[in-house]
């Protein structure tokens, strides 16, 4: 946004891979399915980068779960953070850790739709500050392997942007890429 006008830019482009590295399956179990992701960025947008930052790679812990009829996300996540200065010779461009945490809680409405509450905070090491805030999400499940989610964040620091809105999807495959092992 520049002198109060919007302005509608593309976003990065990421593409990544999760691995589930423990899962007690669909039954009552109290323990969290635990996975680990990757993610790296295909192609920089021209939109400008928000609360976060810009980040070439991100290593994630994800562990989520059911708990009182609500479904829980909790993740951990390393971010290698990219300065958008310009690369001069003998200057390369900064790069620091980043560390992020959130903790989302989704309730079911239908079978097809559910709200999402979500709190977040990640370092800022670039400008030494800290982004906390909280979204909110509404999804739709017109399939068992296709997500359509629509929301809003709020942020709650003096560095993080005010809101943000967001639309997207989530494809799952509809077969296991290997097979599971006998136990």
């Amino acid at each position: 946004m520049q002198d109060g006008m919007g302005s509608n830019d593309t976003g990065d482009l990421d593409l990544g891979v999760q691995v589930v590295i423990f899962d007690e399956g669909e039954g009552h179990s109290r323990k969290p399915t635990l996975a680990v992701g990757y993610l790296n960025r295909v192609r920089s947008g021209t939109s400008p980068d928000l609360d976060a930052g810009s980040f070439g790679r991100s290593l994630l812990v994800l562990a989520s779960g059911n708990l009182f009829g609500l479904h829980y996300d909790t993740n951990l996540l390393a971010n290698e953070q990219v300065s958008d200065s310009p690369n001069f010779a003998n200057h390369p461009v900064p790069r620091r850790a980043q560390w992020g945490q959130t903790l989302s809680v989704t309730r079911n409405l239908t079978k097809k739709f559910a709200v999402s509450g979500e709190i977040w905070r990640f370092s800022q090491p670039l400008t030494g500050g800290n982004a906390i805030g909280n979204l909110y999400a509404l999804a739709y499940t017109p399939r068992k392997t296709l997500v359509l989610d629509v929301g809003f964040s709020k942020g709650l620091t003096s560095t993080s942007t005010s809101w943000e809105t967001f639309a997207g999807f989530t494809y799952l495959l509809p077969h296991r890429l290997w097979p599971l092992r006998k136990s």
